[in-house]
């Protein structure tokens, strides 16, 4: 083998090393031409980095998650947006309950326990455990007991919730409003839930006048209120200025018999407002306050 020929390619070169140069050829190096783009494998490199780290962010999401609600046979997944148009739609969910869709609706899944009315109307016929689904609007939270009820969002915000059978509490920015069976209560998008009302109550139009703004209006909501109106006016009792609660509470008192301090009422005592809302036979305050530490 001629040496000086590997070393400085000097002298007759050797068959064996010629036959070795030939099979290598194709990986050599090959210098770009003068002038040639000096940028462009520095562009190569980057972009072929910038692959690499989006696979490998891709690898590290989360996957899309599935919540418990279908539409039709889709499985909804957590984050979708459902938008009925002209049409109605159903979803539903074996753990939770059958939540029905009206026209002209919008609707987000949050997860399986929680959804949100964008606007539209939702009717919800739910059987999952008393606190375990509540549905989220621009302008309150509903929190299911257990029942059935009817919600209506505008696109205003603003929105209607009627009770079919069970209790749905509203709650908005430390408001709460409670909601029995037949009864309904508006709710604002500027100030949370309203006063509860039963559908037949002769005060109503005094009542939306009054959560309208017209603080004349409380005296015909007080004379026309029934027995069974306790639950609005117990509403009141802490909707009202501190300067009218007295005529609330005498109009309260002759209508739902009850033995307790005025001066703890009107300063707001919680134990003295337990006392009144157990006097109207409705449910026992042990049993809402109870959930309402859950779901707060």
């Amino acid at each position: 083998m001629n040496e000086d020929y590997l070393w400085d390619r000097s002298g007759p070169p050797d068959p064996e090393i010629q036959h070795l140069e030939r099979t290598l050829a194709p990986f050599g190096y090959r210098v770009p031409p003068r002038g040639a783009n000096k940028w462009g494998t520095a562009f190569r490199l980057a972009a072929a980095a910038a692959v690499i780290v989006a696979i490998a962010l891709w690898q590290l999401l989360p996957a899309p998650q599935a919540s418990v609600w279908k539409e039709g046979l889709s499985l909804l997944r957590a984050g979708q947006v459902v938008r009925t148009g002209g049409v109605e739609t159903t979803l539903e969910s074996a753990e939770v309950g059958r939540v029905e869709l009206g026209p002209e609706s919008e609707l987000r899944v949050e997860t399986g326990s929680k959804l949100l009315l964008q606007r539209g109307m939702l009717r919800a016929l739910i059987w999952a455990p008393p606190r375990q689904f509540v549905v989220d609007t621009p302008s309150a939270r509903a929190v299911d007991l257990g029942c059935a009820y009817t919600l209506q969002v505008q696109p205003s915000g603003d929105g209607l919730l009627r009770v079919e059978f069970g209790w749905v509490a509203f709650q908005f920015d430390g408001r709460e409003s409670f909601i029995p069976e037949g009864a309904a209560c508006v709710t604002r998008k500027q100030t949370g839930p309203g006063v509860p009302f039963y559908e037949d109550a002769p005060l109503r139009p005094a009542l939306t006048a009054f959560e309208a703004g017209d603080s004349t209006a409380l005296p015909a909501i007080l004379r026309e209120a029934r027995p069974r109106d306790g639950l609005t006016l117990w509403h009141l009792l802490t909707r009202v200025p501190e300067p009218e609660r007295a005529a609330v509470l005498d109009r309260f008192r002759q209508l739902v018999p009850v033995q307790v301090s005025t001066e703890a009422v009107l300063r707001g005592d919680a134990h003295a407002l337990d006392t009144c809302w157990n006097a109207l036979n409705l449910d026992n305050t042990s049993w809402w306050r109870g959930w309402e530490r859950t779901w707060k």
